[in-house]
């Protein structure tokens, strides 16, 4: 078992990393106090492939792998979670719906632009009523000859309202199956069609340059081709998007975590108290050390979820653990590196203020710890 990058992935990752410290860091925390989106960095990650990192090049993409995507969100989180969650969403849920499931027509419209970052897509399964338990799908969608129309909510939606966002895939009721269950479908709403209102953006506790809202559909119109996999699946579909979603989601976490050692160790080489620097305290010295431990678990766990899903693997349990473990650990090493901070921990302006404001989502976005507990239990046959 070689825990060793590839030349390709390490060339990929450094690349990020050198992207993230020049271009993300000197701009992000004003970005983020003034709740922007950002644009630039956007593009500049589009033009980098980023986008397009797991889309194969006949669609627009770099023809890598999913681990690829991992790693650039490792490290774009280790500097910031705004920019790290756009990336994340942009491709595991926006555009990964229709590469995976999506017709050849489907693909071919809509991933070129997506892969080059000059489009976002968006994906609405949440909805006021209904968070872990999706099953709860209130909206609407009924055939209307060579139409579907859409009508209900949905909640939390990340790129979702950007002035380059193109379209939104739904999830929503086609019909009843089998038992009186509710037969959900996933359907694309492309931007700006008439019936399709996008909310104000969201004022959020994190990830405060990120794209967040909430969407109305009233007698949406849009074509029944738009319609995404086979009718019916489109519950089962997104629930195989996120066991991916995790993986990526356990990436960008474990980049805040190490993101918040490597700002604490900076910090204790440079703070003095009581005549000599933190660092040199051994309070201090564990605390960083624990946080280090976390990360570097974390990171293992993530490394063995993608193993898996590379290897074609069944992997949800994997992908479970990868995202609880490493969402604690984030959650912990934003804590503790607010506490080494001190006052200036709870400054904005400094990095692990921010960090520490973006860690909790990670407990609970794209399937919250308790969900990833079920998972877990049910993968052991309980």
């Amino acid at each position: 078992m070689d825990l060793e990058l590839s030349e390709e992935h390490e060339a990929l990752r450094a690349t990020v990393e050198d992207f993230a410290r020049k271009e993300v860091a000197p701009v992000i925390g004003d970005l983020y106090e003034r709740e922007e989106f950002p644009y630039d960095i956007v593009a500049q990650m589009g033009a980098m492939g980023l986008f397009g990192l797991p889309v194969s090049e006949e669609y627009g993409g770099m023809g890598g792998d999913y681990f690829a995507l991992c790693l650039a969100l490792e490290e774009l989180a280790r500097v910031d979670s705004s920019v790290a969650i756009t990336l994340e969403a942009g491709v595991s849920l926006g555009a990964m719906p229709i590469y995976r499931f999506g017709t050849e027509e489907q693909k071919r419209e809509w991933l070129p632009q997506m892969a080059a970052g000059e489009k976002l897509g968006a994906f609405g399964l949440t909805e006021p009523g209904g968070g872990s338990d999706a099953g709860a799908t209130r909206t609407t969608a009924r055939l209307d000859g060579d139409e579907w129309v859409i009508n209900g909510s949905k909640a939390f939606i990340t790129n979702s309202g950007t002035d380059i966002t193109s379209v939104v895939t739904v999830t929503a009721i086609t019909g009843t199956g089998e038992g009186g269950r509710k037969e959900i479908s996933a359907i694309m709403v492309p931007a700006g069609t008439p019936g399709f209102r996008v909310a104000k953006p969201y004022s959020k506790v994190g990830w405060c340059s990120s794209d967040t809202r909430e969407l109305f559909f009233d007698d949406v119109r849009v074509p029944a081709a738009n319609l995404v996999g086979e009718r019916g699946r489109g519950y089962a579909q997104f629930l195989s998007i996120l066991d991916e979603g995790r993986v990526a989601i356990a990436a960008l976490s474990v980049g805040l975590a190490q993101g918040c050692v490597d700002e604490s160790v900076r910090y204790a080489h440079e703070r003095e108290a009581f005549g000599q620097r933190i660092g040199a305290y051994q309070a201090i010295q564990f605390k960083i050390a624990d946080m280090e431990m976390r990360a570097h678990t974390a990171r293992l766990a993530y490394y063995a979820a993608a193993a898996k899903m590379l290897q074609g693997k069944p992997f949800k349990k994997e992908a479970a653990i990868a995202k609880l473990v490493s969402s604690n650990a984030a959650m912990d090493n934003a804590r503790d590196a607010t506490q080494v901070f001190g006052g200036y921990g709870f400054m904005n302006e400094y990095p692990v203020g921010r960090f520490y404001r973006d860690a909790k989502i990670l407990e609970i976005g794209e399937g919250t710890s308790e969900v990833q507990r079920m998972l877990i239990a049910r993968q052991l046959g309980l």
